[in-house]
């Protein structure tokens, strides 16, 4: 990876004269060494950071780092603003007497892939083990700490760890397929959901909790070795999410809160019935009118864990493909307009700069270079001239 710096950054670090290049490197959280079946934001991570700085290097590059959806995949999240609890390291549970040594016993693990199967169970206990210590005297040293961050994230948390703890007694059904009084949230419904999944509510908060508190100590101690941390942000979300349900809103959906059209790409050389993806679409005027609101608060909950944001999918906020939600293929969608510069303005007044890497992959046309260099941002990769 190869990007040019941005003076108008607001780092903890030193800042690299415009036209300075920096180097960096790619490597997902998951795939780091753990004696616990997954890489994780404990001691690894750190080292990794290291290795990186020693070698001479400025950036670290993730994967999204948000719980992961359908088949695994990282763009498929059920949260644009949750981080994957998977990542909470036992480690720093233990330095943070969340956990005793006794709860960590030995279970075989591939020393060469992720088994999520086998992963998710083991460390679902050791949430559950987690969240008994701290609900006692063990988290009297972390609950102000939490109640903090609880009170500062509600805008999504409340909603996030209500649809968890209601997918998980719901069988982990899509939530259109819930009651329908949940589908549509009755607010009788949800405040007696509330009050009968407390316990699994704040559950969820606590490995929220934990998950940003780790992620935040990583930046810290990459930012320490001048190092940058780079994130990735999906530009559509799943179907299937927190994000919908609680904001439908801001989607074109119908009365039903099925999608009206889905996202996708118009056909190319790499598939002639072009891809159909199937995740619901803004209803930009929408967004527009709140002030950009819910998509500036994504870009402030991936900035606790990172500096910089590659902002996948870049060209949707020039124009997006839009696909009656019908259709069998994406041949029949049209280019709908994005948020465009107003979008970025709103950013750059509610943070003060731009954190921003554009990936200007796929069907790049004039109006998505410009849009990329009204604002310097630099590009992630650039196929515009091979593919117009």
């Amino acid at each position: 990876m190869e990007v040019m710096s941005d003076e108008s950054q607001t780092p903890a670090m030193p800042v690299f004269s415009a036209g300075c290049r920096a180097s960096g490197v790619l490597l997902p959280i998951t795939s780091l060494p753990s004696p616990y079946g997954i890489g994780d934001l404990g001691a690894s991570a750190r080292s990794w950071i290291d290795r990186i700085h020693d070698a001479g290097q400025s950036y670290c590059q993730f994967l999204p780092l948000g719980p992961t959806g359908f088949g695994g995949s990282p763009y498929s999240s059920p949260s644009s603003f949750a981080g994957n609890w998977l990542l909470i390291s036992p480690d720093a549970l233990l330095e943070d007497g969340l956990l005793q040594a006794r709860d960590i016993e030995k279970i075989s693990f591939s020393e060469t892939t992720v088994d999520y199967e086998i992963v998710t169970r083991f460390k679902d206990r050791l949430l559950d083990n987690t969240w008994a210590r701290f609900s006692s005297t063990a988290g009297k040293k972390l609950r102000p700490a939490f109640d903090l961050f609880c009170r500062d994230h509600a805008h999504w948390l409340d909603d996030y760890a209500l649809f968890e703890a209601l997918k998980t007694i719901l069988g982990g059904n899509s939530y259109l397929k819930w009651p329908t009084e949940l589908v549509q949230r009755n607010p009788e419904s949800l405040a007696k959901a509330r009050r009968d999944l407390a316990n699994q509510i704040d559950r969820v908060r606590l490995a929220q909790f934990l998950v940003f508190r780790q992620g935040k100590q990583l930046k810290e101690h990459a930012n320490a070795k001048g190092v940058r941390l780079v994130g990735d942000l999906p530009f559509f979300v799943s179907s299937d999410s927190s994000d919908v349900w609680a904001n439908p809103e801001l989607f074109l959906l119908n009365k039903s809160f099925r999608p009206r059209f889905v996202a996708g790409v118009p056909p190319d050389y790499f598939a002639a019935q072009g891809q159909l993806w199937g995740n619901p679409v803004y209803d930009w005027d929408a967004i527009r009118e709140t002030g950009f609101r819910w998509c500036i608060e994504r870009v402030r909950a991936l900035l606790t864990h990172v500096d910089l944001i590659r902002l996948d999918h870049f060209r949707g906020f020039a124009a997006a493909w839009y696909v009656p939600a019908k259709a069998k293929t994406a041949r029949s969608g049209n280019w709908v307009p994005g948020p465009g510069s107003e979008f970025f303005e709103a950013v750059r007044n509610a943070l003060g700069h731009l954190p921003f890497i554009a990936e200007d992959l796929g069907l790049i046309t004039p109006d998505v270079h410009a849009l990329r260099d009204q604002f310097q941002m630099p590009g992630a990769i650039d196929l515009g001239d091979e593919q117009s």
